[in-house]
């Protein structure tokens, strides 16, 4: 985004590192007292943050396919150590064989950039939501993650 121009307004800048600085914080608070809960808050924003890039490559497929791969993106994705990317995959699907495969993007465009932008963010919410349910990050295969779901209420009754 940044050599989109994305980074040029200060004012944009500064809304967005002072969210980013007061979320984390946010974030810290909660873990201290209930780890889960902290996880959960980031499953929720995970899973927005991948519904906002779908909705973005949806809107605007044409154009970005019709964009380069910024050096930036093709540095991280390609370039940079294969181990690194791999490792931080931590949900990921089995082959034939039954081991984990490694997942590794192609880049052509700058939408595929944005489709692998949005596929991280799906990797993220589904660590979380092993974290959340079985306290891994592995806890269950990749096609078997479901969102957390609230525990249900007891009946009013039963309250002491």
């Amino acid at each position: 985004m940044e050599s989109l121009g994305g980074n040029s307004n200060i004012v944009d800048r500064t809304v967005a590192q002072t969210m980013a600085f007061g979320y984390y914080w946010y974030v810290i608070a909660i873990y201290a007292f209930n780890q889960p809960a902290a996880y959960h808050l980031s499953e929720l924003i995970e899973d927005h943050a991948y519904n906002t890039y779908n909705k973005f490559l949806t809107e605007y497929e044409d154009k970005l396919k019709g964009m380069p791969v910024p050096p930036i993106a093709q540095k991280y994705y390609v370039e940079d150590n294969p181990f690194l990317f791999d490792l931080f995959c931590t949900v990921k699907d089995k082959d034939e064989q039954g081991n984990f495969s490694q997942r590794r993007p192609q880049l052509e465009t700058l939408y595929d950039v944005f489709v692998n932008i949005r596929d991280d963010e799906r990797e993220h919410w589904k660590t979380l939501c092993n974290l959340v349910q079985y306290d891994d990050m592995q806890g269950v295969e990749n096609k078997m993650v479901v969102s957390t779901q609230p525990k249900p209420t007891p009946p009013a009754d039963s309250l002491p």
